[in-house]
């Protein structure tokens, strides 16, 4: 399981990405500033690390430089995080080394996508072969699905929307996403689709449906249960 170590002053900044990142399978470990996080890297090197800049002490691209210019944590993906949004901002963090580069306020839904593209690019982390949620398991190699080990047969479509609410157990996931990433940016369809495409799949599931929540005015979500 990934390690990701958080470096932010603002509390408030922290749970909230501390809570999307546990959400999604990730171990996660917190620092206020620059003199905690170097303690903690000496004892172990995490999988990324998210830098806010604007830090009490010593502010973040100077972190970023001595994390670079250290032979044991120079290759530790970086994520910048920060309130400035200059372009001169972002050639800085990325000119020293940053691997990327996000700007409050951010998504939590982007956040999590940008970790998880980069932990691919740098440690191989790709999407399970099997995903499984309860009595639900998913072989995306296979595009086979099982529920309580009987097959269950779903639609080229229903497929991509079960395998996007697996891979994002926990997380609420609006209609403009589901649309975006099953249907792709030049479906002129409604958001209607997606709400049929759910009511069909949850009974194609059967009591195992019940796990996909609707959340009120925003989309739907998988509750984790035993998720692997």
């Amino acid at each position: 399981m990934p390690l990701i170590y958080i470096v932010e002053d603002d509390i408030n900044i922290r749970e909230i990405q501390r809570y999307a990142l546990k959400n999604s399978g990730f171990q996660v470990q917190e620092f206020e500033g620059g003199k905690e996080l170097r303690k903690a890297v000496e004892q172990k090197a995490p999988s990324l690390i998210l830098l806010d800049i604007m830090l009490p002490g010593e502010n973040g691209l100077s972190l970023l430089s001595w994390l670079r210019n250290n032979r044991a944590t120079a290759k530790i993906p970086v994520i910048m995080v920060t309130a400035k949004s200059s372009e001169l901002d972002k050639v800085k963090g990325l000119d020293q080394g940053a691997d990327d580069y996000m700007t409050k306020p951010f998504g939590i839904m982007e956040l999590i996508s940008r970790v998880k593209a980069l932990l691919r690019r740098t440690e191989g982390l790709s999407e399970a072969a099997v995903m499984s949620n309860g009595d639900i398991e998913v072989d995306t190699e296979q595009r086979r699905v099982t529920v309580a080990g009987e097959p269950c047969e779903l639609t080229f479509k229903e497929f991509e929307l079960l395998k996007m609410l697996l891979t994002n157990a926990g997380i609420v996931l609006s209609r403009d996403k589901i649309m975006d990433q099953v249907w792709g940016f030049d479906y002129e369809g409604e958001s209607r689709t997606v709400d049929m495409h759910i009511k069909t799949l949850r009974q194609k599931l059967g009591t195992a449906g019940s796990a996909i929540k609707t959340v009120r005015n925003v989309g739907y979500r998988m509750d984790r249960e035993n998720f692997n």
